[in-house]
């Protein structure tokens, strides 16, 4: 009786606990993006229908978020800009989740403008990947705190009009098969300066596509800090190893960027332990720093999700839930 009275408002405000980018910052000038639902403005943001998760790794939402539509505008930036991406709930509250990667991919739009580019058609070259802090939280604990999410171009990357699609992949519930949630935002920009950095061909992928529900960097036990996590998707772009690192979002958080030439195929990143506090700048793989992740909540119990050995264990759950909550999704059979 008590599951059937509390479902509701459960289901609703879980439901309210996402979000998306209504704007971007390249070198400090603003770009106002469309609210999801509102009209569709000139932006440079491609506009997205909801800002509920996707689910699935090859759900065709993966692309660009939420029937995306392709914006009217590109916004000029050059090789070494810096790009913020304000991720915020639907309310304007803050992004309600700090367990799990952020990602950023690039598409070239060819001769014509990307306001003429269907992204479904693009190949994309991952040019960053951040993971977890060297405090062992995940670098998405900063976006929770209301940090934008920063990412630097490469600084030697060749002119032309691009698609930058950032991409965050929540992991509270992605011991479950499918469970892992994606939130993608892609806006078009027109890159100038005198470089040539491309990507090779082998390093070009489809969204959908680049990922597996099974890949170890969407099934897993984003709580287990002994964890040696691997991002998914291809490795970072051997040409990016010229840019410029990634800022830190705020003086007090940390932010990284993935290697270029030489990472590993399986490019690992992460601290094996995760010390209490808040940290900075991560410098604890070669292949991404470390991110942000959810202060939790201990437990002791035989069948603990997440546990690594047989017998009991120990179950983590994250704080920003209420209690009530975690104990719905976390399985508990009664409400305190």
């Amino acid at each position: 009786m008590k599951t059937s009275l509390f479902a509701p408002l459960l289901a609703a405000a879980y439901a309210s606990a996402h979000g998306f980018v209504p704007r971007i910052t390249i070198d400090g000038q603003t770009y106002q993006g469309d609210s999801i639902g509102g009209p569709n403005t000139p932006s440079v943001i491609r506009q997205v229908t909801a800002q509920d998760p996707i689910y699935g790794a090859t759900n065709a939402n993966i692309n660009c978020g939420n029937g995306a539509t392709i914006a009217a505008n590109s916004a000029n930036a050059n090789p070494g800009s810096q790009i913020n991406f304000f991720w915020t709930a639907e309310d304007g509250g803050n992004w309600p989740h700090d367990t799990g990667p952020m990602l950023t991919y690039m598409a070239s739009c060819g001769d014509a403008p990307c306001s003429q580019f269907d992204s479904t058609t693009a190949k994309w070259f991952k040019i960053q990947e951040v993971g977890r802090r060297a405090d062992g939280l995940w670098t998405q604990k900063d976006v929770m705190g209301g940090a934008p999410a920063n990412i630097t171009l490469p600084s030697n990357i060749a002119p032309g009009n691009y698609l930058v699609r950032h991409e965050i992949i929540a992991l509270h519930l992605a011991t479950t098969p499918e469970k892992a949630e994606f939130y993608e935002s892609c806006s078009q920009l027109v890159i100038g300066g005198n470089g040539n950095g491309t990507p090779s061909p082998d390093e070009l992928v489809s969204l959908p596509g680049a990922y597996s529900d099974t890949d170890p960097g969407i099934l897993v036990d984003a709580y287990d800090p002994t964890v040696n996590y691997v991002f998914p998707g291809p490795p970072i772009a051997a040409f990016v190893s010229g840019g410029a690192p990634d800022s830190s979002p705020s003086p007090n958080s940390g932010s990284g960027s993935g290697s270029g030439a030489g990472s590993p195929t399986a490019h690992a990143a992460g601290p094996t332990s995760a010390p209490s506090g808040n940290g900075g700048t991560s410098s604890a793989s070669t292949s991404g720093s470390g991110s942000g992740s959810c202060h939790l909540k201990k437990k002791v119990s035989s069948t603990a999700v997440g546990a690594s050995a047989t017998g009991s264990a120990t179950s983590y759950k994250p704080r920003h839930l209420s209690r009530v909550m975690r104990d719905l999704v976390f399985g508990n059979s009664k409400f305190h």
